[in-house]
């Protein structure tokens, strides 16, 4: 029985998992997928919600955006939340909307780009995560995110942007410890100063903010370490998992896995891996 962990629903274990629904605390599924009026995929989730719990998660709504929400994604959103009665909705601290040229068009980067982390991009995520929360009469879990670059104007550290987003917002913070581990790593100085920076940047954050856990695989290129969500949970990533346990307490927390997808008995094994870590 997993009391807290759950798994990505993707298409190739459709079949399997509704033919032998396991004890999972909850399935997480991607909002946008299921944006349709009807069709079979939505069914498939109608079918799901009657075997577990299921969390919305979001790769669209470009909270970080200047130009504002898109109110059609917004209303998608929202009609499918009413449908599904999810357990959790959340989506990242990013931005993909904004015009090609100044004046123009507003258009979708499709890419989850990283916000600056000041004042004034403080105060667009907490008027648009404030826009999303009043629509959905619900509060919205935000995700940290795994960035390539930084801004040349960031002058407030990220853990503290997410405590000042969560206490003006009343917001959650959905924290992806895969994500904090490949910041870490690309910033260079090897797995265990990384494991070091990922467990002070856990210590820095608000415990109550945090409403669920993401744990993923990476992809270590050589020169890049790449968030693909394609494999196993690396040995980092469970370490500040661990530290992040101890810290927080348990929290719902899933295995993310995206790209390559494993058998559906590969993803059961990582999710008891940290179902047992939760346990302790």
């Amino acid at each position: 029985m997993f009391h807290h962990t759950g798994i990505g629903l993707r298409q190739p274990h459709y079949a399997a998992l509704l033919a032998a629904p396991p004890p999972l605390a909850f399935v997480e599924v991607h909002s946008e997928n299921f944006f349709a009026e009807g069709g079979a995929a939505l069914q498939v989730l109608d079918a799901a919600r009657r075997h577990w719990p299921v969390s919305l998660h979001g790769v669209g709504l470009s909270l970080g955006s200047a130009a504002g929400l898109d109110e059609w994604h917004l209303e998608r959103l929202a009609a499918l939340v009413q449908r599904i009665d999810p357990v959790r909705v959340s989506d990242h601290a990013s931005f993909a909307r904004a015009p090609r040229r100044q004046g123009g068009p507003v258009v979708h980067g499709n890419d989850l780009l990283p916000v600056a982390f000041t004042a004034a991009a403080l105060d667009l995520m907490v008027a648009n995560v404030q826009r999303v929360q009043e629509r959905l009469r619900r509060p919205l879990l935000v995700e940290n995110l795994s960035a390539y670059l930084h801004w040349a104007d960031d002058c407030i550290a990220e853990p503290e942007f997410f405590n000042e987003l969560v206490r003006r917002s009343g917001c959650g913070l959905l924290l992806d410890v895969n994500n904090l581990v490949v910041n870490a790593l690309n910033e260079g100085g090897g797995e265990a100063a990384a494991v070091q920076a990922a467990c002070r940047w856990v210590d820095a954050i608000a415990p109550a903010s945090v409403g669920e856990i993401h744990l993923a695989g990476y992809n270590d290129t050589g020169s890049l370490v790449i968030d693909d969500h394609g494999s196993r949970v690396h040995a980092p990533v469970w370490q500040v998992f661990r530290h992040a346990v101890q810290r927080l307490g348990a929290r719902p927390t899933l295995i993310e896995w995206d790209t390559d997808l494993p058998a559906l008995e590969v993803l059961l094994d990582e999710a008891a891996l940290a179902e047992a870590v939760l346990l302790r």
